[in-house]
Formats: C-alpha cells, sequence, structure tokens
C-alpha cells in the first residue's frame, strides 16, 4: 500500500473505532460472559458454582422449556410467511401509479415507527372479548355472542392474535423492501414478456417473482431472527398465558432469568435460541442458490 493509502486505510479505521469499542463492551464481552454462566448455576449472587452441561440436559426435560420451543415455532412459521404475503401485496398494489399512492404508502408503513408495547396496547382494546371494536362488529354482523372469539383472552386463539398483530404492524418496513425490488426490476422483461402474450399472472410467476427472489430471501431471513427474538408483545399482551399459550423461547427466558433467577439456567436457554437461528440462518443462506434469481 502506498503512503496515501495507508492513511485512508487508518482513517477509516479510527472512523469505526467508537462503534467497535462500544460493540466489544456492550455486545462482545456479556456474550462470553454469558456463555460462561450458562455452565454454573449462577442465580445473581456470589458463589456460583459449575455444573457443565448439566443446564442443557435439563432443557429436554423441561416441559415449560418445551412448551416455548413448540410455541414458538408455531409462531415463527405463521408471522414469516404471513408477512412476507402480506408486503408483498402491498408492495404489488402500491407500485401501480394509483392516486393517493404516497399517502396509503405512509399509512401502511407508519405502525412500524410506533413502539410494540403501543400497539399491544392498543391491540388489547381492539380484542377485548366484550367491549371491543371488533367484537362488537361481529355482533352486529349476527354471530351469537358464544361464538365470539376470545382473542388474547382464550388460550385457543391467543397465539394467532399475537401473530395478527406483529403482521399489521411490520408488514409496512417489509413492504418498503418489495418496493425497492420491483423498481429494480428492469422495464424492457415486462415488455418482453408482454410482447410473447403473457397474461398479468404469467407475468408475476415469469418476470415479478423470480427477480423479487433476492428481497424475499432478505426479508424471510430478518422476519425469521425477528420471530424468534419476540418478547415485547406477549409480555404487554398476554404475559405467556392464558396457561403456557404464548409462551416462547425469549419470554421463557426473561421468566427463568428475572422471576426465578435461574441466571445459569436462562443462559443456556439463550444460547440453544442462538444455536437455533444460526443453523436456520445456514440453510436458508444454503439453500438460496436453489430459488434465489440474481440478475446478472
Amino acid at each position: 500500500m502506498s503512503r496515501q493509502q495507508r492513511r485512508e486505510a487508518l482513517a477509516g479505521y479510527l472512523y469505526i473505532l467508537p462503534n467497535f469499542i462500544g460493540f466489544l463492551i456492550f455486545t462482545g464481552i456479556p456474550v462470553f460472559i454469558g456463555l460462561g454462566i450458562s455452565f454454573t448455576n449462577y442465580k445473581g449472587f456470589p458463589g456460583a458454582k459449575f455444573v457443565g452441561v448439566a443446564n442443557y440436559l435439563q432443557l429436554f426435560k423441561d416441559t415449560l422449556f418445551k412448551t416455548a420451543l413448540r410455541n414458538n415455532l408455531a409462531y415463527s412459521f405463521s408471522v414469516v410467511p404471513l408477512t412476507i404475503l402480506v408486503s408483498l401485496l402491498l408492495a404489488l398494489m402500491l407500485n401501480k401509479a394509483i392516486p393517493l399512492g404516497g399517502f396509503f404508502k405512509t399509512v401502511y408503513f407508519f405502525p412500524n415507527l410506533t413502539s410494540m408495547v403501543a400497539v399491544g396496547c392498543v391491540a388489547l382494546l381492539l380484542f377485548e372479548p366484550t367491549k371491543g371494536p371488533i367484537n362488537q362488529f361481529l355482533r352486529m354482523l349476527g354471530m351469537p355472542q358464544e361464538s365470539l372469539p376470545g382473542w388474547f383472552f382464550s388460550s385457543k386463539t391467543a397465539l394467532a392474535t399475537v401473530v395478527i398483530t406483529v403482521v399489521w404492524k411490520q408488514a409496512g418496513y417489509y413492504m418498503i423492501m418489495f418496493l425497492g425490488g420491483l423498481k429494480n426490476i428492469p422495464s424492457h422483461l415486462y415488455e418482453a414478456a408482454k410482447i410473447d402474450g403473457a397474461n398479468p399472472w404469467q407475468i408475476f410467476w415469469s418476470v415479478t417473482w423470480p427477480m423479487l427472489t433476492p428481497t424475499t430471501f432478505m426479508v424471510a431471513i430478518l422476519c425469521f431472527i425477528a420471530s424468534f427474538q419476540t418478547f415485547d408483545i406477549i409480555n404487554v399482551t398476554t404475559a405467556g398465558g392464558p396457561g403456557r399459550a404464548t409462551s416462547v423461547l425469549v419470554f421463557r427466558i426473561y421468566r427463568e432469568a428475572f422471576s426465578d433467577w435461574k441466571m445459569g439456567y436462562a443462559s443456556a436457554i439463550a444460547y440453544f435460541l442462538f444455536m437455533i437461528i444460526l443453523v436456520v440462518t445456514l440453510v436458508q443462506w444454503h439453500g438460496q442458490k436453489n430459488w434465489v434469481v440474481e440478475d446478472d
């Protein structure tokens, strides 16, 4: 490297140094400390004892953990495809030149600017079984009282209600990603398809969808990781209930650590969750070559 190149490289490293130091102090070091804690019976007080892999072995015997894992898988495999579907439909609709298109983009994106805690509080009011506007509307349509859903307050519908709320909140964010992907599709591909006599449905499957697969791949990864980190909406709306219907892994970690003070066991659950996310992400990255179309 020339002297000028070394100076430019040094300047670049100095610019990222504060962020790197912050990451090291607040993320890197705690990650390794947490890993060490997961091999102890640490309960938040001095005198932790090394227990080896006992905490990890306990995971497969713990019914609360198994329920949380099952709920989390059901939640993830519901919220991820639904978010992709809704955000893609919104993007396809708003990609056309429609009246007030900019207004609707703002409206659909606005929920993403609101905190999940605020969204959860509003959702509790909307889905309230007796006086909530949604059930009142269903009652106006003629649905009998005994058939009205319990939403957050029923073990049969609580997790589905959480999924509906989360999809509504985050669809606008991923809609923007799909809009960006749609804008990057070359117009000559659509022109060629129309010349060949393709109808709108054939154009979507032969042109739009293949060209959107890189965006879809990124959205799928981001959604999946976020779905395994969900906590705030659960804590605000259901607190893991009714019963254990909405207990998910991060909420289980919170309960084990700050309710039962089992810091070592909670750290073991956290690293098990990390391994799940890592494995699924690696599988997605490995499998992308089979369905992601790269635009050369």
